[in-house]
C-alpha cells in the first residue's frame, strides 16, 4: 500500500453553527454540505473544501454538543495539531494574521522552522491549528535535514 494524500480531516465540535462561522468566515474555507437547520444530513455535520476545490470534502465537522468532554491540557496522546497552507510568502501569511486579529482569534504562537513560517491558533473547541507557508527558495527535497532545522521565533 502506498498513500496517495492527506484526503480529509473530521473534528468533533460543540457547537456547529460557532463552529460552521470559524472554518467558514474566518479561516475561508468553502461549505459544501450541513451547517444548517436543512442540512440533509441524518446527524449535525458540516462538510467544506479549500477554495483550490482539490477532493469532495477536506473537513467534516461534527456536532457531539455541549456536554463534551474538554481536550486535556498537556502532553497526551493524540492530535497535537493540523497544517493549513495559506500561501508562499510572508505577505499571504501577514494577511492570515490580519483576518486573525480583525476576528479577535488569539495567536498562540509563531515560528519560523526555516522550510515553513507559521502561525498557531486554536478554534473555538481548543484543536490547535497551524496556519502556514511555504518559504520561498527552501529546497527540502534536496536537503531534507531542512525539515528539523532548530525552530526561531519568526519575525513577519
Amino acid at each position: 500500500m502506498e498513500i496517495k494524500e492527506l484526503g480529509h480531516l473530521v473534528l468533533y465540535v460543540r457547537d456547529l453553527r460557532r463552529s460552521v462561522h470559524f472554518y467558514r468566515d474566518v479561516l475561508g474555507w468553502r461549505p459544501i454540505l450541513g451547517g444548517d437547520d436543512d442540512a440533509p444530513l441524518p446527524f449535525p455535520a458540516a462538510a467544506f473544501n479549500a477554495p483550490s476545490n482539490r477532493t469532495h470534502h477536506e473537513l467534516l465537522l461534527i456536532e457531539v454538543g455541549p456536554d463534551a468532554a474538554a481536550l486535556p491540557a498537556g502532553r497526551r496522546v493524540g492530535l497535537y495539531h493540523f497544517g493549513l497552507k495559506v500561501g508562499d510568502s510572508d505577505d499571504e501569511l501577514r494577511e492570515a494574521l490580519a483576518t486573525l486579529v480583525a476576528n479577535d482569534v488569539e495567536i498562540r504562537g509563531a515560528s519560523d522552522h526555516t522550510v515553513t513560517h507559521s502561525l498557531y491558533i486554536a478554534d473555538p473547541d481548543g484543536n490547535e491549528i497551524e496556519l502556514f507557508i511555504d518559504v520561498p527558495g527552501v529546497d527540502w527535497r534536496a536537503d531534507p535535514s531542512l525539515i528539523g532545522a532548530p525552530i526561531k521565533p519568526l519575525v513577519l
